[in-house]
């Protein structure tokens, strides 16, 4: 039972006070006057004023409340190191066996720190944790938290300005861990194709311990340089990005003798390849109908640097106009077919024929700039059948097809081979699922016999119409008619020109994406997504190894001609060696460089500052190979810490069950006493 005494006033307090004060000044006055019954009037008045104030005697039955106490296990990956997990377990264990004992306290565990395929920052969060297990809980009533970690915790406030009540830390490994670990210090996300990219690095150790450690550079999986490095230094490295497109770089160190884990021997940046804009010449036989169809789509990419020439006269042309008023400039074929042609990523032959203006041993050039890894596209025109035919040059032996001298003149739609659905070129082209395709026709088209290298589009009675080869190390590309302006100009609605057009230049040029052959791998989260771009009509399962060595296979089903995928979950952070055949790639799943493999080495420092700050304490869970829990201690206040004990507060909050009043003055009790003090006073006076 718990009684208290409450006052019930008959009128309000003020009208109250404005009643009995003038009585009471005059019963004052009379006490001072010395008057007889004075003290009698003082006790009428008083027992008036305890009536109208009506007191009351409140019996409450209250229920006390539980202090709520956050016991939190750290369950982050570093956690997995030697007997980290085991230690955890046994002390989470044995803590709430102990605090089961305290009736008072309301305990709460909670896991925290598990990796989280949508957390990309794979981060040590266990403040956040505490944050949601007192979201519902006043102040008054949190007892406090027990964490059981590593000590690598991530988001440690900068004051405990939030704790209304003790924290403590009971950190988990051994004082005298041993570790070395490799970071970029400086790795820029992108850099130009073939060109050095600037990176620095650093080899880092406990305790600021010197030496030195051998540093592996690897590119997309290919060794590049080992050398001895100082640990300590930030050290400068230069890399060539050898592709467009995502590229990996990585560093690693070899283990050393007692060391905690290799997980954080390695460090990897993702830099994206850029190409320098691509330079394309472009050379027009004669003007026509589709002439500018090219040059405003390569003027368009503002990835491409275009020299374009067309050649307005030949030379045994002459007709006596003055050669001031005959020309823009003059055709510099030496610096362009000799000089520089290694310069150029793609030359274009647009309805290009063999007229004198370049010499015979130039076609030499130009052949031999293919097989040494240039590119050449002809786009072929009627003069392409005729007598001066590039094809009755030097040049002979690099071209996909050789003419047959016919030009067929009629109405067809351009349509894709078997292979040409699973070509990357012109697989999936806008307009191709239908027959009759949606797009428009087309009047011309080149015969020609002997087609070499893969035919993509065909036109009537399945005539070659887009024919793409390897020659050497080069690439060749064959367009058989000179219509396609007519998709450009919107003819019976145009057809995709723009799309074919550069995907035909970018393949030429060797763009990744649009290599025949081609497997890629990446990670979301923790899933790991194969892709195989094959001509193949089907693939073998990828292999797959994961950073811990582990091999297993991705089966890979086909998702549109020419493309299969396959993916699968993976519990691992770090790279994966992904093969399919002869080709092989690299991925990394998971947080690049996660800060939960930066420090594995245990520590109690990171969390002492606000555990102190708080009341608590920061101390190892074993000690000589066994478990040393200090004990629990329900506490008011004052320090929550001592040498072998931690205390957790106790809140005085409760909860009201129910209500017993008693009036003190009221009914024939209250009447009586007021009866008997005004008679008193009349009493008196009538004396």
């Amino acid at each position: 039972m718990n009684w208290s005494l409450s006052f019930e006033p008959l009128i309000a307090w003020p009208l109250l006070g404005l009643l009995l004060v003038p009585v009471l000044l005059l019963a004052l006055a009379g006490l001072w006057l010395r008057r007889r019954g004075a003290l009698l009037r003082i006790a009428a008045l008083a027992a008036l004023a305890v009536a109208l104030a009506n007191p009351v005697l409140l019996d409450e039955e209250r229920e006390p409340l539980k202090s709520v106490v956050a016991l939190i296990a750290d369950r982050s990956q570093s956690q997995e190191i030697g007997e980290r997990r085991a230690e955890t377990d046994r002390a989470l264990e044995a803590l709430k066996q102990r605090l089961e004992r305290f009736p008072q306290f309301d305990v709460r565990v909670i896991e925290a720190g598990t990796a989280d395929a949508a957390d990309e920052r794979t981060e040590t969060r266990l403040f956040d944790a505490l944050d949601n297990a007192f979201r519902d809980v006043p102040p008054s009533r949190v007892g406090g938290a027990v964490m059981v970690t590593d000590g690598q915790v991530h988001d440690v406030p900068q004051s405990a300005a939030g704790l209304s009540a003790p924290l403590h830390a009971l950190v988990t490994g051994a004082e005298d861990e041993r570790d070395r670990r490799i970071r970029f210090e400086r790795a820029p996300r992108f850099g130009i194709v073939g060109k050095p990219l600037e990176m620095t690095y650093r080899v880092l150790a406990e305790d600021d311990r010197r030496g030195s450690a051998t540093v592996r550079l690897s590119v997309n999986g290919e060794p590049v340089s080992v050398e001895d490095v100082p640990v300590g230094r930030e050290m400068p490295i230069d890399v060539v990005i050898p592709n467009a497109g995502r590229n990996i770089v990585e560093l690693a160190i070899e283990p050393e003798d007692g060391e905690l884990t290799t997980a954080n021997n390695r460090t990897i940046a993702l830099v994206d390849g850029i190409r320098e804009n691509l330079r394309v010449l472009l050379v027009s036989g004669e003007p026509h109908a589709g002439e500018r169809t090219w040059r405003n789509l390569l003027k368009s990419d503002a990835s491409v640097d275009l020299v374009h020439f067309t050649i307005l006269r030949p030379p045994e042309k002459q007709d006596g106009t003055p050669i001031n008023e005959l020309s823009l400039i003059a055709f510099p074929t030496r610096e362009l077919f000799v000089e520089k042609i290694d310069d150029f990523d793609l030359i274009i032959f647009d309805r290009y024929q063999h007229r004198d203006v370049l010499p015979i041993l130039y076609y030499d050039y130009i052949a031999e700039y293919v097989e040494n890894g240039g590119a050449l596209l002809v786009a072929a025109g009627p003069e392409y059948a005729g007598n001066q035919s590039i094809a009755h040059t030097p040049l002979i032996g690099a071209l996909p097809a050789l003419p047959t001298g016919d030009v067929l003149e009629q109405g067809f739609f351009p349509r894709l081979t078997e292979r040409g659905e699973r070509h990357p070129v012109t697989r999936g082209l806008d307009g191709s699922a239908s027959e009759p395709p949606r797009w428009s026709r087309w009047f011309r088209l080149i015969g020609v016999e002997r087609p070499d290298g893969q035919v993509v589009m065909q036109g009537p009675d399945e005539r070659p119409l887009l024919l793409l080869k390897r020659q050497g190390e080069g690439r060749v590309g064959m367009f058989l008619s000179d219509q396609g302006w007519l998709w450009a100009r919107g003819y019976e609605g145009g057809g995709p020109h723009v799309q074919l057009y550069r995907r035909i230049a970018h393949w030429l040029m060797k763009e990744p994406d649009l290599e025949e052959e081609r497997l890629t791998a990446e990670g979301s989260g923790m899933t790991l997504t194969v892709r195989r771009q094959t001509m193949a009509d089907e693939t073998d399962p990828a292999t797959v190894i994961a950073p811990s060595g582990e091999r297993f296979e991705v089966p890979l089903a086909e998702s549109e001609p020419g493309i299969f995928e396959g993916a699968v979950e993976t519990d691992e952070i770090g790279l994966y060696q992904v093969a399919n055949g002869e080709l092989s790639v690299l991925a990394h799943v998971g947080p690049v460089n996660a800060p939960e493999f930066a420090d594995t080495v245990s520590t109690t420092e990171r969390l002492r500052g606000v555990a102190e700050a708080s009341g608590g304490s920061v101390r190892r869970v074993a000690e000589g190979g066994g478990l040393d829990l200090p004990g629990i201690v329900p506490v008011r206040g004052g320090d929550a810490a001592g040498r072998d004990w931690i205390g957790l507060k106790s809140t005085d909050d409760s909860v009201l069950k129910s209500v017993r009043r008693v009036p003190l003055f009221a009914g024939f009790l209250g009447l009586g006493l007021l009866l008997l003090a005004l008679g008193s006073t009349w009493f008196r006076e009538g004396r």
